[in-house]
């Protein structure tokens, strides 16, 4: 992942490192980070290109083959037009969830082309942008329109200031959508609630900031939970690991209760 520092002014707020070892700082990957972001909307930005070259953005609505966008576009559109006749197109997407700072929000871009689904996959196109629209089922028999899946090419995600990286095709085609991230809002919301002081001794003891006066959590993931915390050198971000990836969100409370234990422990 990189983190970049934007070279702020001098009397900017330095971030205090850690002063001891974070336990298990790991995190999903830029992929996995792209494929849960693109799975949980069905709305995006999309980039064409016209006749004469210049880009063209349109608001779509999109399903997912296998975290390949299908779009549901009408030959009327000038979006429709331009994709009929230059292939080559993107889709930016922003997680729900607006932040109070708009670009602190976390969001992707997937680039390549399109291509007309034929056969099975036409099939399973139509029946995946059903599912994620279903007021799609209007007009998606409509004469004038017709399904494109755009073939991911280029990855990049954005995970709000100085967290950003790119993924391959590849390695973005054989992730999967964070199972923990459709319950996330509601655990982080009663971790913060019901359970601050063991987020302070997990800050503490497992995220390397034995000098912590409050830790709030702001992101939970299958690999473990995003902390924010404020010391008497500034604030910082740190990360509190599970002790193994979780594979559904029914695994969430106890891998949270097992963090705690191991955080109060002596």
């Amino acid at each position: 992942m990189t983190n970049l520092d934007h070279g702020g002014p001098g009397d900017a707020p330095t971030v205090p490192p850690p002063l001891t070892e974070i336990v298990n700082a790991t995190r999903p990957s830029a992929a996995e980070e792209a494929r849960t972001v693109a799975a949980s909307t069905n709305m995006g930005t999309l980039a064409t290109l016209t006749k004469e070259g210049d880009p063209w953005a349109s608001f779509v609505t999109y399903g997912l083959v296998e975290g390949s966008p299908v779009l549901c576009v009408s030959h009327m559109a000038e979006h429709g037009r331009n994709l009929a006749r230059d292939p080559r197109a993107s889709i930016a997407v922003v997680a729900p969830g607006p932040q109070s700072d708009p670009l602190a929000s976390t969001r992707i871009t997937l680039a390549g082309y399109v291509e007309r689904p034929e056969g099975e996959e036409l099939a399973a196109a139509r029946e995946a942008h059903l599912a994620a629209v279903p007021a799609a089922r209007i007009y998606i028999d409509f004469s004038d329109f017709s399904l494109w899946v755009l073939r991911v090419q280029r990855v990049r995600w954005v995970g709000g200031y100085g967290r950003m990286d790119s993924a391959t095709a590849e390695a973005y085609a054989e992730a999967l959508p964070d199972p923990v991230a459709p319950s996330a809002g509601r655990a982080i919301a009663h971790l913060n609630d019901d359970h601050a002081d063991s987020l302070l001794a997990m800050a503490k003891k497992l995220g390397g900031f034995p000098d912590a006066t409050e830790a709030t959590c702001v992101g939970a993931d299958r690999y473990g939970l995003d902390l924010d915390v404020t010391t008497p050198r500034g604030r910082a971000m740190t990360r509190a690991g599970y002790l193994s990836p979780l594979d559904s969100a029914d695994e969430l409370r106890a891998a949270t209760v097992a963090l705690a234990r191991a955080a109060h422990s002596s």
